[in-house]
């Protein structure tokens, strides 16, 4: 174990550099909206989102050190700080807040307004922040050497190697502009169908892909070993489960399906058994693999809550020397006290006294055990939605028992688990920043102001992005799943009503339970079961090639590695690149222009010739990305 006084940071405490500027804010702010509002696309799609750090990192490096002549690692710092916040609200407020949509188009409330959108994202943003900054002094300083924060170092690393010349933004930006072309030609103009099914005559089942290129990112990002227990989820649903329903059931009317099996697949094939009966277990493996990777984390969850308590004593003391200021321990409380009477008194949030308390102590709580959780595993581990159904379940039982169990207990539930879900993304995301900032020498206050900032942006954009997405095509179509917020509809819903199909969700947790008997991790399999097969062998197909990169032989270490680090940088420009596009088609499906755009009635191809046009398109965007990586020219 390091003692603090052992590390030096790349940037002495008594040097100061440019940092907190103008164009670090901008820049940073850009960058928040850019990948909130892409990570919200990303995750409404796939129920995944990817880190923003290092594409945010590389981008800020290049704009500032090669178009603006400027060389200061700390401003390129505060870029990826304040841009990577964008990401971290986009995925809490993603995985709950489409429920109030949902609810709204059954007819059970109005439509939430964004300023209810906003203000939820807003003050879950700003706590996650608030109470991460007492934990700073304990989790990153006192326990450098033992705490790694991966995503926290990687980025470090890469803003150091920019210092040496070695990063190169414009692979991100090729990723962003070719993703770009391949989305706008397969949903804008339509030349040729987003996913290819195969079935086999008198077999229920269905396999085949997606061909998008965010989602054969997200495969070689995750690499080939999460990637592989997705498609075993997939495989499980659409080969076996599915075919044994329609094989044993054909004949019989079984809730929540209200026709008899066979007529089901008969007029929607495997589809529409999936969306009837396979959810509901896909739900309650999602739910039981959340809950044993909490329960799996408690010996972890309270030694991080007991040192992280005692860290606060120290935490408290503002330090003369710039690396270790962090914002005052009176403003993080009276800003805590202000935004918890928000939260209850707010007309906009339908959040009661007790809502608000709840928000505060499992707030705090998950805040620490994120912050922690994110040092030792990395953000994409983190099992925030863990975290969401523990706090769901909890907190509508409650609601449920104090009386409060129509439609405003369920919009209560839904907001504190909004709330808590953004409070501990947000933590997570904070802790990687501040790790960033301890390495390279930042100023902890000036990074926290940041963050802030970053949160304030994003939670002003969010709002806008998930009614654009709802009004172009609604949450829980087949464009935008939705998977996580339609899990915890259904936990509210089932709780408050009783009109869950829990045989259905009972099979779901006990293969999740066997699953997690047979040592394989419970979470990404129970994703596998709960999405399509088709978005799983799209993330297969990544995965594949993230393997075959990591099995090239290259005599130079240091080769293979920016090998494997230029395919992350093309897929998070990719991942960028197709979100942003499908804002922009949202936007003209609003307006009905995208109609004017569909070219697939004059082509008026056979389904066959179709279908070919498909894996051709998907070939050239795997070739895409050996093209910038593999088959990269190199600059001697």
């Amino acid at each position: 174990m390091y003692e603090q006084n052992d590390f030096k940071p790349y940037i002495p405490a008594d040097k100061v550099t440019p940092e907190f500027t103008i164009t670090s804010i901008v820049m940073g702010i850009i960058l928040a909206v850019v990948f909130g509002a892409a990570n919200a696309y990303l995750g409404l799609r796939v129920g995944m989102t990817i880190s923003a750090s290092i594409p945010a990192a590389v981008i800020s490096m290049g704009v500032i050190r090669v178009i603006m002549h400027k060389n200061s690692i700390l401003e390129s710092n505060i870029v990826q700080t304040v841009g990577s916040a964008g990401e971290s609200l986009a995925a809490g407020a993603i995985f709950t807040l489409p429920a109030l949509f949902l609810w709204a188009a059954e007819g059970k409330m109005e439509t939430p307004g964004i300023l209810e959108i906003t203000l939820i994202a807003l003050l879950g943003g700003i706590l996650g922040v608030l109470f991460m900054v007492p934990l700073r002094n304990a989790l990153i300083v006192k326990e450098h050497g033992i705490l790694p924060y991966p995503e926290g170092t990687a980025c470090a690393e890469v803003l150091l190697a920019g210092e040496e010349g070695g990063a190169d933004a414009s692979t991100v930006f090729a990723g962003m502009g070719i993703a770009a072309i391949f989305k706008f030609v397969i949903d804008g103009l339509k030349l040729v169908p987003g996913e290819v099914s195969f079935r086999v005559k008198g077999f229920a089942g269905e396999i085949g892909t997606q061909i998008y290129p965010a989602v054969m990112s997200v495969g070689y990002i995750c690499g080939p070993r999460i990637s592989s227990y997705m498609f075993a989820g997939g495989l499980i649903s659409w080969l076996v489960l599915i075919p044994a329903i329609v094989l044993f059931g054909a004949d019989l009317t079984l809730y929540p399906g209200t026709a008899p099996i066979g007529e089901i697949f008969a007029e929607g094939g495997a589809g529409a058994i999936w969306g009837t009966y396979i959810r509901y277990i896909g739900a309650g493996a999602l739910a039981a693999g959340g809950i044993i990777s909490l329960i799996k984390s408690l010996p972890l969850i309270i030694r991080t809550f007991r040192d992280a308590m005692k860290g606060l004593s120290a935490a408290s003391v503002n330090s003369t020397s710039r690396t270790e200021q962090d914002l005052s321990f009176k403003t993080i409380l009276s800003g805590i006290i202000v935004l918890t009477v928000l939260i209850w008194l707010v007309p906009a949030i339908p959040v009661s006294f007790i809502g608000a308390i709840i928000v505060v102590i499992f707030g705090f709580f998950f805040a620490t055990v994120s912050s922690r959780m994110v040092g030792l595993v990395g953000s994409s581990n983190n099992p925030v939605s863990g975290m969401a159904i523990a706090t769901l379940l909890f907190t509508t039982i409650i609601l449920k028992a104090a009386g409060d169990d129509g439609i405003h207990g369920m919009q209560g539930a839904i907001a504190i688990g909004s709330i808590i879900c953004i409070v501990a993304a947000i933590a997570g995301d904070t802790s990687q920043d501040l790790k960033t900032g301890y390495l390279l020498g930042a100023t902890p206050k000036k990074q926290q102001i940041g963050e802030l900032i970053g949160v304030i942006a994003a939670a002003f954009a969010i709002g806008g992005v998930l009614y654009l997405l709802n009004a172009a095509w609604g949450f829980g179509s087949e464009q935008l799943g939705a998977p996580q917020a339609m899990l915890m509809k259904m936990i509210i819903e089932g709780i408050m009503q009783n009109n869950l199909p829990w045989p259905l969700v009972f099979i779901g947790v006990f293969l999740a339970i066997t699953i997690e008997i047979l040592g394989i991790p419970v979470l990404p399999f129970a994703i596998g079961v709960y999405l399509p097969v088709q978005l799983n062998a799209c993330i297969m197909a990544g995965g594949l090639v993230r393997m075959g990169f990591d099995h090239i032989k290259k005599k130079d270490k240091m080769e293979k590695e920016g090998l494997i680090s230029d395919g992350m940088l093309y897929c998070s420009g990719m991942i960028a690149g197709e979100g942003l596009v499908g804002i922009l088609l949202a936007i003209l499906a609003v307006f009905g222009i995208d109609r004017a755009l569909d070219l697939s009635g004059v082509l008026n191809l056979p389904a066959a010739v179709s279908d070919f046009g498909s894996l051709i398109v998907f070939a050239l965007v795997i070739l895409s990305l050996l093209k910038f990586t593999l088959w990269k020219k190199v600059k001697k």
